[in-house]
């Protein structure tokens, strides 16, 4: 399941929806994900501003004022900090967004106490990413009037944009826009990895009353258990080392909206007992607070395992659960939704595809229809993907799929194994007031054209013959006066 996309990940993440005309200055070294970041705030309305060292980044931030800055952590010279320090220094008020990877905790500490904003890990997940500025930004701008910009979500994210005609997502459609017609406070998302539990999570949101007010993600699988509770309760000024200001926690901003809490079963048992408190008594107190802090946000949890056996099992809080649990979404694994696979992939196809490639070939869809997909949506998504960037013609054939998607007992190419031999209950016949050889032939070799995508080698192979020979054939059939084509030809 996907949304209309949502993000449809990858750089192409806004159609309508995120238009922010802010720059975003990007502090990185590495060009490669320089560039990937550059393309993809683009893409989402931000001119991107790049940098790879803390002297430039400095020079920029004071020529261009960036809504955002996007900042290494790993900058040679241990110099990141030192970029945060001159930032915070010139404009107390600046967003800053860390991008780690393989920093320590108490660095990460450090820097969101030195005014971090927040941190997102490499490799960057761009939708996440493009959740996070945009977060940054409608917070920062609180009081201005957010409510155009949350209807804008509610128009592209809503349960119309889910792609899926199958009953087993027909039916967790219906129960999920029944949740979101009601006042629970509390909804559990179940589903393996890749199913699109936060795709869900947002059409909820956004069919709710609540759509004028934040939708809050946090992935609980991602943070240790000391940035978890500063990120998700806030902190008061002192309360540590470097807490040199209040900080509002997720669920503050999350208040009169949502809040969506990923990968729950990751969560700290100590951790999960103060939640547990949270929605119990609709209040909590910041790290190192002395007064309750009411909490009005709805909570949407997801779990990629069965919350009721971890609970049984001592690793998840029985009173948790039940507690999260007064209405259970269970979302449908791909293998389950039939004819879901095809919709999927030409809608992949149509909305992150080339221009010059215009759907799947028979066998490609085909092989897609008889795969499990372990990995789910997010799987068939990656494979379309790589399909498109490596196909030559104009459809997504075989050629490029992974020996698991179409499996080549014989060692050959995927997809490439074809009968060598025609027997006695061939099915090709001759029909009884017979045919036009020359026309079979047309046929034939069109179609062998058309299978592969408009590659002549390829052609060749799926005929039993040379690339010369394809060639020779075809010119002659150029070279041809037309022909006027059968019922059964045109079909083709």
């Amino acid at each position: 399941m996907v949304s209309n996309p949502w993000p449809p990940s990858t750089g192409r993440i806004t159609d309508t929806f995120i238009i922010m005309r802010e720059a975003v200055l990007i502090v990185e070294e590495d060009q490669t994900v320089r560039h990937t970041l550059a393309r993809a705030l683009s893409g989402w309305g931000c001119p991107p501003l790049e940098t790879a060292t803390a002297a430039d980044a400095i020079k920029s931030f004071d020529s261009e004022r960036p809504a955002v800055v996007l900042l290494d952590m790993n900058l040679s010279g241990g110099s990141s900090c030192e970029v945060l320090r001159e930032i915070k220094a010139r404009r107390p008020d600046a967003l800053v967004i860390l991008l780690t990877d393989g920093v320590r905790t108490e660095e990460i500490m450090t820097a969101l106490r030195s005014g971090a904003s927040d941190f997102i890990r490499k490799p960057v997940d761009l939708e996440e990413l493009e959740v996070r500025i945009r977060h940054a930004v409608e917070t920062t701008d609180a009081p201005k009037d957010a409510a155009p910009a949350h209807r804008a979500r509610a128009v592209k994210f809503g349960f119309e944009q889910i792609v899926g005609r199958s009953p087993a997502m027909q039916e967790m459609l219906r129960l999920a826009r029944k949740v979101a017609e009601s006042e629970v406070s509390s909804v559990l998302l179940q589903g393996e990895s890749g199913t699109g539990k936060d795709l869900v999570a947002k059409a909820i949101h956004c069919a709710t009353k609540r759509a004028d007010h934040a939708f809050v993600a946090i992935n609980c699988a991602a943070l240790p258990p000391a940035l978890i509770e500063t990120e998700l309760f806030g902190h008061e000024k002192g309360a540590f080392t470097d807490a040199k200001a209040r900080k509002e926690g997720l669920l503050e901003q999350a208040n009169g909206g949502t809040i969506f809490l990923d990968e729950i079963s990751e969560l700290d048992i100590n951790l999960q007992a103060k939640l547990l408190r949270v929605l119990e008594e609709g209040c909590y107190r910041r790290v190192g607070g002395l007064k309750d802090v009411t909490f009005t946000a709805r909570v949407l949890a997801a779990s990629n395992r069965d919350l009721r056996a971890e609970s049984a099992a001592g690793r998840f809080r029985p009173d948790l659960y039940y507690r999260l649990a007064v209405i259970q979404i269970d979302i449908p694994r791909l293998a389950e939704r039939g004819g879901d696979v095809r919709l999927l992939a030409e809608h992949f196809v149509a909305r992150i595809g080339r221009r010059d490639i215009r759907g799947l070939s028979p066998e490609a869809v085909c092989a897609f229809e008889s795969y499990d997909w372990p990995g789910n949506v997010r799987e068939l998504r990656n494979v379309v993907e790589r399909a498109l960037i490596l196909e030559d013609g104009d459809l997504i054939t075989t050629r490029y799929l992974t020996p698991e998607i179409v499996p080549n007992s014989e060692g050959g190419h995927p997809g490439r194994a074809r009968a060598s031999v025609l027997d006695d209950e061939a099915t090709v016949s001759l029909p009884e007031d017979g045919v036009s050889l020359d026309e079979v032939e047309t046929t034939l070799l069109r179609q062998a054209l058309a299978r592969s995508g408009g590659n002549q080698t390829h052609a060749a192979e799926l005929l039993g013959m040379s690339r010369d020979k394809f060639r020779y054939r075809m010119k002659k059939l150029n070279n041809s006066p037309p022909h006027r084509r059968g019922p059964s030809e045109r079909a083709h």
